[in-house]
């Protein structure tokens, strides 16, 4: 009682229970502690249930914390769809677990759920995946001197669109078809992988005459001496006849083409991610004119302060997670990942219906 480490609440309750103890009722009591008889009465019932533990610690306020069941809401967000709709909300998987939107938010993040968003991811079915693959990658991560690893690719069927003014029909509308089409270019782009400069062109078509012509570009904007090595796609016009026949009177350019449905093999779609959040998303273009002014200023400007982007992924982390992805999917995926493997990749056991 006279401890200065007992805290002023307990002693208040210590006595309380004393002064019962000597006789005194309720009222005297309060009257003498200068408390309320209900806070007199109330702390007399707990020292009497629980003793000294009933006077020591208050009563947990409010409800109790409900828990999440962080396994059962996992399940319910990717194995299950909730009535009358085609994926969760934290609100309605808050309805269903009867916990608060907050909590399933929460439990969300820290399981990297994402129920609203739409992935999707396109196996190559290539049977010279891994071939292309490591030559691709040991080009970005290990060039070759005497050399100029160029990463090209066209962005096609660039609008300008003047977004301050409703759409209507015309030139550049949307009713006509054959209007927009006028309305487009083509930007045929080449990134440098050493110092991230940028070569740029934009035309109105995407056939092998204007591919032809962006590699006249590309030879004149290179120093002679330098063998090229262009990793490109698959697209039918990079390999015309017309184009054949001129790449085989250029020795110095070296042509490395991605696998199917594998453009993220290549760089310069990163340059192209830049040039569409940055001027064209939201840049307002009233003329086909003016759209490749912009582009041709975005692309100077680029080449002012360059700075290359850095490959970090070998070609044996790329196949490990490609391999995984396939293991995940249920349509038929690519034999040749399990059968061809990468160096230092072990053989995955096979599934099944694939060849081992």
């Amino acid at each position: 009682m006279r401890s200065k480490l007992t805290s002023v609440r307990l002693t208040q309750r210590a006595h309380i229970v004393l002064l019962a103890a000597d006789g005194l009722q309720n009222k005297e009591i309060a009257e003498r502690l200068a408390v309320g008889r209900v806070q007199v009465s109330r702390w007399r019932d707990r020292y009497a249930e629980s003793r000294l533990a009933g006077i020591e610690q208050d009563l947990p306020r409010g409800a109790p914390p409900v828990k999440v069941d962080v396994a059962q809401s996992v399940e319910l967000t990717t194995q299950s769809k909730p009535e009358a709709a085609t994926h969760w909300s934290t609100r309605k998987m808050a309805a269903e677990l009867g916990v608060s939107a907050a909590s399933v938010s929460r439990h969300w993040r820290a399981n990297g759920l994402k129920p609203h968003l739409v992935h999707s991811f396109k196996v190559s079915r290539d049977p010279l995946f891994v071939e292309k693959l490591e030559d691709i990658v040991g080009l970005y991560m290990s060039p070759p001197e005497h050399a100029l690893v160029l990463c090209r690719d066209e962005k096609s069927q660039v609008q300008a669109l003047d977004r301050r003014q409703p759409v209507q029909e015309g030139p550049c509308g949307h009713h006509d078809a054959r209007l927009q089409a006028q309305c487009t270019t083509t930007l045929f782009a080449a990134l440098n992988v050493l110092d991230g400069q940028v070569i740029g062109q934009c035309q109105q078509r995407h056939t092998h005459s204007e591919w032809l012509k962006f590699l006249r570009k590309i030879d004149r904007e290179t120093p002679k001496g330098k063998t090229l090595h262009l990793i490109a796609d698959n697209y039918a016009t990079h390999k015309h006849p017309a184009v054949q026949d001129w790449l085989a009177k250029q020795p110095r350019f070296n042509m490395h083409f991605t696998p199917t449905s594998a453009s993220w093999l290549n760089m310069v779609e990163r340059f192209f991610r830049d040039i569409t959040t940055e001027r064209l998303r939201r840049g307002v273009f009233t003329s086909v004119s003016e759209l490749v002014k912009a582009i041709d200023e975005y692309v100077a400007h680029h080449n002012k302060e360059p700075k290359p982007f850095i490959w970090t992924k070998s070609a044996r982390d790329i196949l490990q997670k490609v391999i995984r992805a396939n293991s995940r999917l249920s349509s038929k995926q690519n034999a040749t990942l399990d059968a061809r493997p990468v160096r230092g990749v072990p053989r995955t056991a096979p599934r099944k219906g694939a060849v081992a």
